[in-house]
């Protein structure tokens, strides 16, 4: 197969009937230009050109070749147009992935501005506590909340976010309250991700750190279901702040040891590479990073 280099060079040759001025239009040297279109004779075994002092013209076989090239390179050439318009204007899909905390509405309203901010781009949402592989699903961006496990794919921190201790009024009724985190273990838990209904938690005041064994009747893999049945009374939960503090506010819920909270827990976007970014996703990736979120706070590291 012919050399595409080679191709579009006798292209530019043939348009302008001169090997020097096809050289000028693609700056490079007269020898190089001529030197390649013989390469490209050389693979074709045909002549494309008869070459005179004053000009150069087209063979029989030479005009059927660049007719027959006209189509595909008008195709490039309007590849390259649509590829250099997406990068001066966003647009397209933007595929994104984030866990069911982010369900909550602020991050629907933030996307929602994102999209009437910039009208040209589209937008596949996943929203699943799943960690996809971005590379194998062909995702463009993850938000991510915890530490992630080395990878060859780009993770830029955006926040932090923190769970405090709490429990519904009904639940604590008649209950002793909690003096110090190891009162936890006497406690029923609303836990997530645990084994067998058992879990550990960590937590931290200042330099003091601890980390309790809990357990209790419901175990779950979303923080929306915690909060639910912490609300409900099953139990004692550590939930992020966002989760609670609404509720903590009405009265719904009670914060206990509020000296004490998990370890700040970080925020990442994650995605596969930092160089040649669409433009739509580097402008997601600002409007992220500017986005005053209620889901987490800015990184303090």
């Amino acid at each position: 197969m012919a050399d595409l280099d080679n191709v579009l060079i006798f292209a530019k040759v043939a348009q302008y009937e001169s090997i020097s001025r096809a050289a000028r239009a693609l700056s490079m040297p007269i020898s190089t230009v001529s030197r390649r279109l013989s390469v490209l004779e050389a693979q074709l075994g045909v002549a494309l050109l008869r070459r005179t002092t004053r000009r150069v013209t087209l063979t029989p076989q030479g005009r059927d070749y660049f007719n027959e090239c006209q189509e595909p390179l008008s195709l490039l050439k309007e590849a390259e147009r649509v590829l250099t318009q997406s990068q001066k204007q966003p647009e397209g899909l933007l595929r994104i992935t984030v866990p069911v905390v982010l369900s909550h509405d602020s991050f629907l309203q933030f996307l929602s501005g994102f999209l009437h901010a910039h009208p040209g781009v589209r937008v596949d949402l996943h929203i699943t506590n799943t960690f996809l592989d971005i590379v194998a699903e062909n995702i463009d961006v993850a938000v991510r909340f915890g530490d992630l496990p080395d990878s060859s794919v780009v993770a830029r921190r955006i926040g932090e976010n923190v769970r405090y201790v709490v429990a519904a009024p009904s639940y604590l009724k008649g209950r002793e309250l909690l003096r110090e985190p190891a009162d936890l273990e006497r406690h029923d838990c609303v836990m997530l991700a645990a084994k067998n209904n058992e879990a550990r938690w960590d937590l931290v005041s200042g330099r003091r750190k601890a980390r309790v064994h809990v357990s209790g009747p419901v175990a779950t893999r979303d923080f929306n279901t915690v909060s639910t049945f912490v609300l409900r009374g099953h139990g004692i939960g550590l939930a992020p702040s966002i989760h609670c503090e609404e509720h903590i506010a009405r009265g719904r819920l009670v914060r206990l040891l509020p000296k004490w909270t998990s370890p700040p827990i970080p925020v990442f976007a994650v995605y596969q590479s930092r160089k040649y970014l669409p433009l739509r996703l580097s402008k997601f990736l600002e409007a992220l990073a500017a986005w005053r979120s209620p889901l987490w706070i800015k990184d303090r590291s």
